[in-house]
């Protein structure tokens, strides 16, 4: 295999191996961490009272007292309170773990992939087992005047009944599963692999479809699943107690090394380096394409052929769901980015131009995209305000795209207009370029303006929510969001530029007392040092009357040496 292709697969299994922690942390932000939006009520039926939204039950909330006072309301809150204390919690824990997760080294999290892989493959096990002995459970019980156990069956050859009447495809399926989950199991589990252990473990997992057909009791083949998981369920918890201490050794390693690059080049650098290891745009836009292609064959699966079924409403519903967790914006906003990159190219190679300094308008339209998300509560809205507010953002983006094409055709205008080039074709690409911006704001308007109805109430309701935004960005309203910016700018702003100045200041005043500390050299001192000179001019030390510090002191070698440095420096001189 090429080496070049070789690289590519390996950085498109690094990306995909990184998207599932995506998934997880998008689902639990689409549950708002397990807490609820909505205010719990109770109403009253003919079973008693059902819990429900305020907006479906103001009439109905309203009931007698006399159904109230055998419900006990205390015990109900501190039991709801608790329940969703209990959901925060795990949620929160389980959006860390993610987070570590998706940030670990690539042979660390394929460890962590082959040891859940090993835990899913348990459970599976266990699943099917029990599928399998429920289905066993029920036959032997209806045919239990002609027989007793499976094996009864197939040992009179009755054969064809089990696998019309009986669970007999069943069976064979969990036995091909079995063997399969074995083989996976003993294969990848990071237990040592001693040959007594392998071949238990195979036992185990084979023991309930081999006991299953046997003649025995219902609540032992019940059981029989449950007590077979039990040995590979220890083997992953051996692993864990086995590599506890390494795995904190690694996670304070991992700590130690961001603590020690923050020191020496700054959280700015840490996360710069830290977003080329991960390579983020690329794992944000595989995890969009993945949410949005799992949202679009559930769609045609469940209402592709129905009257009411267009590709322009599927649409409309991608674009909502695809905005409505912060994970979701950030993929949305690396797909933007990637388009504009390439927008960005295209307007080069017709303009014929590499400006460099041109070539950031997918990070310039991807920041000012999430922002515009952030700053409107672009996931907090509704799907209609939702779709709304996506397209006013559009719109924005436009223009910032339009703006950007227009610095790179403007020198070139310039330049063509001044230097007399005689190629009709470089003058024919720019002229196109100019009318393209000329054509493409003017056609969106005609496009909002045929489709949309303007009036002065529209007007004065869009000029208050212009005037509502800009006075947000001066932080004259609160916001999560805002605070979060406003805390960003003082730590990187204020502090790091405070913290960076006052240590240079105390190093300053270190080196000033160490100096000053040292003692003063006599007369007879410096005659005995004829040839001690200064390490920066080389010129001989004399006292202190015959150099250009004009005082009659006597200064010692090492506050001699500072002084001649000093004397030496542009504009130290004239600041005394």
């Amino acid at each position: 295999m090429d080496t070049s292709m070789r690289e590519k697969l390996l950085t498109f299994a690094d990306v995909m191996i990184r998207v599932p922690p995506l998934f997880i942390i998008d689902e639990l932000l689409r549950i708002g961490l397990g807490l609820s939006n909505d205010n719990v009520v109770l109403y009253s039926t003919e079973r008693g009272f059902k819990i429900s939204r305020v907006s479906d039950s103001i009439v109905n909330s309203i009931i007698p007292t006399s159904l109230l006072q055998p419900f006990d309301f205390e015990y109900f809150a501190y039991k709801m309170h608790f329940i969703m204390a209990l959901k925060f919690l795990c949620c929160c824990l389980g959006y860390i773990a993610a987070i570590c997760i998706f940030m670990l080294w690539t042979k660390h999290l394929i460890i962590v992939y082959v040891y859940l892989i090993s835990v899913g493959t348990i459970f599976i096990s266990y699943w099917s087992n029990i599928s399998t002995m429920k289905a066993i459970i029920t036959y032997v019980s209806t045919q239990r005047e002609y027989t007793t156990s499976i094996l009864d069956d197939i040992l009179t050859l009755d054969l064809k009944y089990i696998l019309d009447e009986g669970p007999g495809f069943l069976i064979i399926q969990n036995y091909v599963l079995q063997c399969l989950l074995a083989s996976i199991f003993c294969y990848i589990h990071l237990a040592p692999r001693h040959p007594i252990l392998q071949k238990l473990l195979v036992l185990s997992f084979m023991a309930p479809p081999i006991l299953g057909i046997c003649p025995l009791p219902t609540q032992v083949l019940y059981h029989v699943p449950v007590f077979a998981a039990l040995l590979p369920l220890a083997v992953c918890k051996f692993v864990i107690w086995y590599n506890g201490i390494t795995m904190l050794n690694t996670i304070y390693m991992g700590y130690q090394h961001a603590r020690n690059f923050i020191s020496n080049y700054g959280l700015s650098a840490l996360a710069e380096t830290e977003w080329i290891r991960l390579n983020v745009p690329c794992v944000l836009r595989m995890f969009w394409m993945l949410r949005v292609g799992g949202q679009v064959f559930q769609i045609l699966g469940n209402h592709y052929g129905e009257e009411t079924f267009t590709y322009y409403v599927m649409i409309r519903s991608l674009l909502v769901n695809g905005c409505e967790t912060l994970t979701a914006v950030l993929g949305m906003t690396s797909i933007i980015s990637f388009i504009c990159d390439y927008i960005g190219c295209f307007f080069q190679w017709v303009l014929l131009t590499e400006d460099e300094d041109e070539k950031s308008i997918g990070t310039v339209s991807a920041i000012l995209f999430y922002v515009l998300a952030l700053q409107t509560g672009l996931t907090s809205l509704d799907r209609e305000k939702r779709l709304v507010r996506l397209c006013r953002n559009f719109c924005l983006l436009f223009t910032a795209v339009l703006h950007f094409v227009h610095n790179i055709v403007n020198p070139l205008l310039m330049s063509l207009s001044a230097s007399h080039n005689p190629a009709l074709h470089r003058h024919i690409r720019a002229l196109a370029v100019c009318v393209f911006l000329i054509l493409f704001p003017v056609s969106l308007l005609v496009y909002l303006w045929s489709h949309y109805t303007v009036n002065t109430c529209v007007f004065w309701e869009q000029l208050d929510d212009c005037v509502y935004i800009i006075r947000s960005f001066v932080f004259e309203s609160g916001g999560a969001i805002r605070a979060i910016m406003i805390c960003i700018h003082a730590y990187f702003n204020i502090w790091c530029e405070a913290k960076a100045g006052w240590s240079v200041f105390m190093k300053r005043r270190s080196a000033v007392n160490k100096i000053n500390s040292l003692p003063e050299a006599k007369a007879e001192q410096l005659r005995m040092l004829d040839d001690d000179r200064c390490p920066l001019c080389h010129d001989v030390l004399y006292k202190v009357e015959n150099s250009q510090n004009k005082s009659n002191e006597i200064i010692p070698t090492e506050q001699r040496v500072v002084a001649d440095a000093e004397d030496n420096v542009p504009g130290v001189n004239e600041d005394r």
